[in-house]
């Protein structure tokens, strides 16, 4: 986690510094938590029997641990090394690599607002984290919804930190949106437009979709897909089965972007 100052939780997994080892055990930093200090004994650094612990582990060592248990009145933290598998330890790393660069970004936008970054986490930044638990989730997101970011927040940074992340951070998925108009004048033309609704979404089958009431006769389409093609190739099938179904029913319907 970003700027984290408490301690770790049992069972969370950490990015550690070695910084010394003995034939018991090694003596590591915690690199997201102040660089507190933690164990990992022998008997945890490895599956079997560890006859060369430094086969293992060594001195300046990057390695992702699993937290066994904190003693914060002591300062203790205990931690396993062979609890933690290869899909885990990819994760974890990717994950502190995208905070560290996160860290980054909110220093561009502390600098471009001319405050400093200790005042740019008090202003906003630790109520982002509450919102998205990591920095780096925030920049994603609004980097593909800048919207959200509009509709949650207010403030000044808001449009800076919209201008960082869409500068420097690609997001995983691509938003498209569209207006549906939907217009019906048969006695029954609102369950004639509903059932337009139901019939669209139901083309968009397990696609990501949201239909949004914005006013008569209009509802807004929000697609998320991998890809721009395919988010698109689901609004075509979206809009041709609601337009398709209000025209066959007599009314009219249009797709605005």
């Amino acid at each position: 986690m970003s700027r984290a100052r408490g301690f770790p939780e049992d069972g969370e997994l950490v990015v550690c510094t070695v910084k010394s080892v003995k034939n018991f055990g090694a003596f590591v930093t915690l690199d997201e938590y102040d660089d507190k200090e933690g164990f990992v004994h022998v008997r945890d650094v490895a599956t079997g029997w560890v006859k060369y612990i430094r086969d293992f582990i060594r001195e300046g060592q990057k390695i992702v641990c699993k937290v066994l248990g904190v003693d914060s009145s002591k300062g203790h933290i205990d931690l396993s090394l062979k609890s933690v598998n290869e899909h885990q330890k990819r994760e974890k790393v990717q994950q502190w690599k995208n905070e560290k660069k996160a860290e980054k970004l909110l220093e561009i936008v502390a600098e471009r607002m001319k405050i400093s970054v200790d005042n740019a986490y008090t202003k906003f930044g630790n109520k982002i984290l509450e919102e998205y638990d990591t920095l780096y989730a925030a920049f994603e997101t609004v980097a593909a919804s800048p919207d959200e970011l509009r509709g949650d927040f207010k403030g000044d940074w808001v449009e800076v930190f919209i201008e960082v992340a869409a500068e420097n951070v690609t997001p995983p998925y691509v938003q498209i949106d569209g207006v549906l108009e939907l217009r019906s004048y048969a006695p029954d033309g609102i369950d004639i437009i509903k059932e337009a609704v139901k019939k669209g979404v139901d083309a968009a089958g397990d696609a990501d979709i949201t239909v949004q009431y914005i006013g008569a006769p209009r509802y807004r389409v929000v697609i998320i897909a991998d890809e721009y093609k395919d988010a698109e190739d689901v609004m075509k099938k979206v809009s041709a089965a609601a337009i398709g179904h209000i025209a066959a029913a007599g009314g009219e319907g249009s797709l605005k972007r």
